[in-house]
């Protein structure tokens, strides 16, 4: 692909080494060149549930259902004027559950990506549009779940949840100006400004501030390739009620990974305020997205490639935890993953996973101890 359709799908795949990172179409057209690309994948979930991480209202649940990464198509363009390389991307994003043999579903289309660039090697890149956000974007990018599943199934929709909430919160898709440096040897940094999210308390939360974001990452190949990379985020909540203080959520994240040989090995770490407001199955996915708290969780993913077959075998374990300030709620959201995903073919990968999510709330909100173990069985096509 001559240029990266998409952050969340051809850099994910790109991130993962998985088959089709050369996929795409390409069509000149004048001064321009389009590219069209994109994927599609549907799973098979059998997930069993206890208590509070039931979300399908029933002790188990069969569906066929997208994954992490919602079926995609892409359409962006790019050319070459007055010395800057010009560029634009829209990306439409749907899934494959038809909401209990309804005819509409539960899933929706959704255009996740619509932003423009323009800039020169030289000097970086300027980004203005709704794109991935900056923060916690290489801890999604590395999760090998982007293939698959993860915590979430069973309540259909139009995607799962992948580790999102189990070790890393989500970096979302955000209105944004923001601007990514060249690359000095392996050194490049970015930055940016998001538009400014309200923490959901009946509108209370006064969409005066912007937020604020950034990383640094440094990169490099050779027999043990890797990537490290150190991030953050901040963003202040003025309100307009007695019942809900003003606040500011803010956070860093850490995190790096290897390759070697067939293997491959990903660590991250994050800590903040205010990151994760969401208490339950999703936490981590909402953010900021109540009031105040105290934030972090990690994850570790190790992944090995079969010589000749190709296949990638990976566990990966994460957690998070949160405490809300001035209420009864904290709890944990774990899980352990192991997966399989091999390449048919160049475009093609065929995915097997398990996915075991324990979650434990010490406030008495919503139930200790809930569980939910999941087997996924599906494909995922890229083109």
């Amino acid at each position: 692909m001559n240029k990266k359709l998409s952050m969340a799908v051809a850099g994910a795949v790109m991130a993962m080494g998985a088959s089709a990172a050369n996929a795409g179409i390409t069509i000149p057209a004048g001064d321009w060149t389009i590219d069209i690309g994109g994927n599609v994948n549907a799973f098979y979930t059998h997930t069993k549930f206890d208590d509070a991480l039931d979300t399908a209202g029933e002790d188990t649940a069969n569906v066929i259902q997208t994954g992490l990464l919602p079926s995609a198509l892409g359409i962006g363009g790019k050319t070459r004027q007055n010395d800057l390389d010009i560029a634009f991307q829209f990306t439409f994003f749907t899934g494959v559950d038809s909401g209990s043999g309804s005819a509409g579903g539960s899933n929706s289309l959704n255009i996740r990506q619509a932003y423009l660039t323009f800039g020169d090697k030289s000097w970086g890149t300027i980004k203005a549009g709704r794109d991935l956000g900056i923060f916690e974007s290489d801890a999604i990018l590395s999760d090998m779940t982007l293939l698959g599943v993860g915590i979430g199934a069973g309540a259909g929709g139009t995607s799962t949840l992948g580790r999102i909430g189990t070790g890393y919160v989500y970096a979302d898709w955000v209105g944004q100006i923001s601007y990514a440096s060249p690359n000095w040897n392996g050194f490049s940094f970015a930055v940016g400004v998001r538009e400014p999210w309200s923490n959901g308390s009946s509108n209370t939360d006064i969409r005066s501030d912007m937020g604020y974001e950034g990383k640094v990452t440094y990169e490099w190949a050779g027999d043990v390739a890797g990537k490290v990379w150190l991030g953050a985020i901040s963003q202040k909540h003025d309100t307009d009620t007695g019942s809900v203080d003003s606040y500011t959520s803010r956070g860093y994240d850490i995190g790096g990974k290897i390759s070697f040989g067939g293997f491959g090995l990903v660590a991250n770490y994050y800590n903040g305020d205010g990151l994760s407001g969401a208490y339950g199955a999703a936490s981590g996915l909402a953010f900021l997205a109540n009031n105040d708290s105290e934030d972090d969780g990690y994850y570790v993913q190790g992944t090995y490639v079969l010589p000749g077959i190709g296949t990638k075998l990976g566990l990966s374990y994460g957690k998070s935890t949160s405490e809300q300030d001035g209420t009864a709620v904290e709890f944990e959201n774990e899980a352990w993953i192991i997966g399989a995903y091999h390449p048919l073919t160049k475009s093609l990968n065929l995915v097997a996973e398990y996915t075991d999510n324990q979650y434990e709330d010490f406030g008495g909100v919503v139930g200790n101890d809930a569980e939910a173990k999941t087997v996924s069985l599906g494909a995922i096509l890229f083109f």
